[in-house]
């Protein structure tokens, strides 16, 4: 689950994590009245969208103009900075070319800057340790320091046993050439970023740029929070936060319905149980030749009811020309799959080829109820049969 900045700073915050003073803002005016609580002189007004990239956005409405980040000297600049994101579609590089409509300000209080830095503490799956990176080069992307300055990214992973220790905050902090009250800043600063990823089951937490202040502090200017959906029920504080005029449409709904559902570029919907299942039916209709629209899966133990709105889900996107239902039964029974898709097929009125392949637990029961349905439905033997009858069947509907 992701959450707004002002939201990852106020609780970086309760962990000791140095931020600017700021204020959350749903109007103009309310935009206007933090400005006049903050100390000035300088503000900032920042757009909150669930993507990176607001400075260099770009504003459909005005695509020559300033970004989602603006600096303002004066109150009235603020009311001005106000009035040009509130309810504008801001469009970054990780938004896509639709953008995302701005409903929520951010006015902090306008820093000192002697230097900005990059920091990030991940879960690395590959040794199992929270891992640290830091480098040099703040306020840019880190891919593109990866690729241009390996050498200027320096990792820690932290020992799961051990927690992280004094050494390591120094060994971060050194290796960012930081000395003096700027040095014990950062040991501070990294420690209770820690503590504050670990207690709040974060699977990550980015600070772009962090900086250090003419007063040698070092501090979190920007903070991205993104935290694991399976250990929300641990911090229902966290969850309320969620904000769902952010999510796609069809995530939020999958999500209600407890279904796994990314949406994707292609035009082939999927529906399968399990996920390297799913990984693998996406692979087979690329070797043939199409493309997967979703990553959808139901789970193992799917109710009809689920069933039925995984596929209007998958069927809302307009972007769909084509279904390959594949499903491997175990605790997920067949004859529930064959029932579900009927059901949202006709509730939708199904008006594009699907292509189901069923194996597993009461297959015979489900091949039957799809075969006696009526409906236009394509079985499949196995899924490279399931995959050349879908990507063929969708080509054909794309001529039509």
């Amino acid at each position: 689950m992701n959450i707004h900045e002002y939201q990852g700073k106020a609780l970086l915050k309760k962990y000791g994590v140095l931020v600017p003073e700021g204020i959350p803002a749903m109007t103009v005016a309310e935009a206007v009245a933090a400005a006049k609580q903050l100390p000035g002189p300088l503000y900032v007004v920042k757009s909150q969208i669930h993507a990176g990239g607001r400075g260099a956005g770009k504003f459909k409405n005005n695509p020559e103009g300033k970004g989602g980040v603006r600096l303002c000297k004066t109150v009235d600049d603020v009311k001005d900075a106000a009035e040009a994101m509130l309810h504008q579609v801001l469009v970054t590089k990780q938004t896509g070319p639709d953008g995302q409509k701005v409903q929520r300000l951010y006015v902090t209080d306008g820093v000192d800057i002697q230097k900005e830095y990059y920091c990030s503490v991940v879960l690395d799956r590959a040794t199992s340790r929270v891992t640290f990176m830091v480098s040099t080069e703040g306020g840019m992307d880190i891919e593109e320091v990866a690729e241009t300055h390996p050498e200027k990214i320096i990792r820690c992973a932290i020992d799961p046993v051990t927690g992280m220790q004094g050494f390591h905050a120094r060994k971060l902090a050194f290796g960012l050439g930081l000395s003096g009250d700027a040095l014990k800043s950062a040991q501070k600063f990294f420690m209770s970023l820690y503590k504050a990823f670990v207690d709040m089951d974060c699977s990550i937490v980015e600070i772009n740029p962090m900086i250090v202040t003419d007063k040698n502090e070092v501090m979190a200017l920007d903070a991205k929070l993104n935290f694991d959906d399976n250990a929300l029920f641990r911090h229902p504080d966290i969850a309320d936060l969620r904000d769902e005029a952010e999510e796609d449409e069809n995530e939020r709904l999958a999500k209600d319905w407890e279904l796994s559902y990314v949406r994707l570029d292609g035009n082939i919907g999927c529906m399968v149980n399990g996920a390297g299942l799913a990984m693998a039916t996406m692979d087979i209709i690329k070797l043939y030749g199409g493309e997967p629209a979703n990553f959808l899966d139901v789970g193992g133990g799917a109710t009809t009811e689920r069933v039925t709105a995984a596929f209007k889900i998958i069927l809302s996107d307009p972007n769909v020309k084509g279904v390959l239902v594949n499903i491997f039964g175990g605790i997920m029974k067949c004859d529930i799959i064959a029932n579900g898709i009927i059901a949202a097929a006709k509730e939708v009125s199904l008006s594009v080829p699907l292509v189901v392949r069923l194996e597993g637990t009461n297959v015979e029961q489900g091949k039957k109820i799809l075969r006696e349905s009526g409906l236009p439905i394509t079985s499949a033997d196995n899924l490279a049969d399931a995959a050349q009858k879908v990507v063929d069947a969708t080509k054909k509907a794309l001529a039509a």
